[in-house]
């Protein structure tokens, strides 16, 4: 990457909500498991290796910053599908296997997707009361799904 990009891309991460970084994550490890199943067709096991580690660090961010207060069981449940996930890449890796990783990429495609359904419509949720509270719509300081964060 040049220095433009990586400006660009400090940029879109530096002016992100917290919302938009969480989907920006998912968008990365979906990616990252593509590139880690490529790598295990192509027989390449340094970008296997290195691939199924990029996600499984992604994993890790998104089970260390689960918020327990928020929502006690939807922390629990996100926390063990990341550890499955995990435990699924862990073993793609030792047996240079796609399958697992093809697995995880679709469950993370689907958390995406879910995701991003979720604070759309908590957004739209949002927006009546703003106006009639007079907050200028996007200037707000709820925090719409802490418990994943």
């Amino acid at each position: 990457m040049n220095g433009y990009t990586n400006n660009y891309l400090a940029n879109q991460v530096n002016t992100a909500s917290p919302e938009q970084l969480m989907l920006m994550l998912y968008d990365g490890a979906v990616r990252f498991a593509s590139l880690a199943i490529k790598a295990i067709t192509d027989d390449t096991p340094d970008k296997r290796s290195y691939f199924i580690n990029k996600t499984y660090a992604i994993l890790s961010e998104f089970a260390a910053t689960l918020d327990h207060n928020q929502d006690a069981q939807l922390a629990e449940n996100l926390d063990a599908l990341y550890s499955y996930m995990q435990q699924q890449l862990m073993e793609a890796n030792l047996k240079n296997n796609a399958a697992p990783v093809i697995e995880v990429k679709k469950m993370l495609s689907d958390l995406r997707q879910t995701w991003a359904q979720a604070i759309e419509m908590n957004k739209k949720e949002k927006q009546p009361t703003q106006a009639a509270e007079g907050t200028p719509e996007g200037k707000s300081d709820y925090k719409p799904l802490a418990a994943a964060m």
